[in-house]
């Protein structure tokens, strides 16, 4: 096993997240919709899991499905250790890929690079199941009226590839992907946004309440995007 990165100084902090964690409630979130795509999946579906970090998707449906998964930063016995700007694997290896939460970790240059790899790999007719924060959610778009600059997802250093998630799909659509659905994780209502990032786990309720009745893809902080290759 190698963790280099975020993986070598916090570990394997995805396969037991901390429910104080400020993205706890968005990460439980986004896993269920992830979940529910990979099971209605047939059991020889060839799935691959581009940046899986840890591998735990990848675990947990190595008995399912034909999944594996591929990270720059972690390798073990079910994630090889490889680049998403040259997937080391032949074109139309798979039916069905994941991406989640990867893109933003790119520099700009390398994200047309990866969703062409991702469509390489991919057999025609095959799905693309992608998450991306959106440097545009509503909180994003009020500090933006007020202060004239967008709140990052993240740190340059942590997210260099930070975009609105318009631009996602138009790289995506270059790329030779089809939007098929798109849903959205958490509407970021001022005042509510800052509470619940101070009790993750206690207001749960409210930000599953908040997606439920505002979900709208523009003014969430996560999207979900799934597209098709011809």
């Amino acid at each position: 096993m190698v963790r280099r990165g975020e993986y070598a100084a916090r570990g394997d902090y995805h396969r037991s997240p901390d429910p104080d964690w400020e993205f706890y409630p968005t990460y439980v979130a986004k896993l269920e919709i992830v979940r529910r795509w990979l099971e209605a999946l047939p059991g020889a579906a060839r799935v691959l899991d581009a940046g899986c970090g840890e591998g735990v998707l990848v675990e947990e449906y190595a008995d399912r499905l034909r999944i594996e998964g591929i990270d720059a930063n972690y390798s073990s016995e079910r994630v090889k250790a490889g680049s998403l700007t040259a997937l080391p694997y032949p074109d139309a290896t798979f039916d069905r890929a994941l991406c989640l939460d990867v893109l933003e970790h790119l520099t700009f240059e390398e994200q047309p690079r990866a969703l062409a790899e991702l469509r390489r790999v991919l057999r025609p007719g095959g799905e693309l199941l992608v998450s991306v924060p959106n440097l545009a959610h509503l909180q994003s778009r009020v500090h933006f009226l007020l202060r004239g600059r967008l709140i990052r997802t993240a740190s340059e250093l942590k997210h260099p590839g930070d975009r609105p998630v318009a631009d996602y799909i138009d790289l995506a659509r270059r790329a030779g992907l089809t939007l098929v659905a798109r849903q959205g994780i958490f509407p970021t209502i001022p005042v509510l946004t800052h509470l619940i990032r101070k009790s993750p786990a206690r207001l749960r309720p409210l930000h599953r309440a908040l997606t439920r009745l505002l979900p709208v893809p523009g003014w969430c902080f996560l999207n979900i995007l799934r597209f098709a290759r011809s």
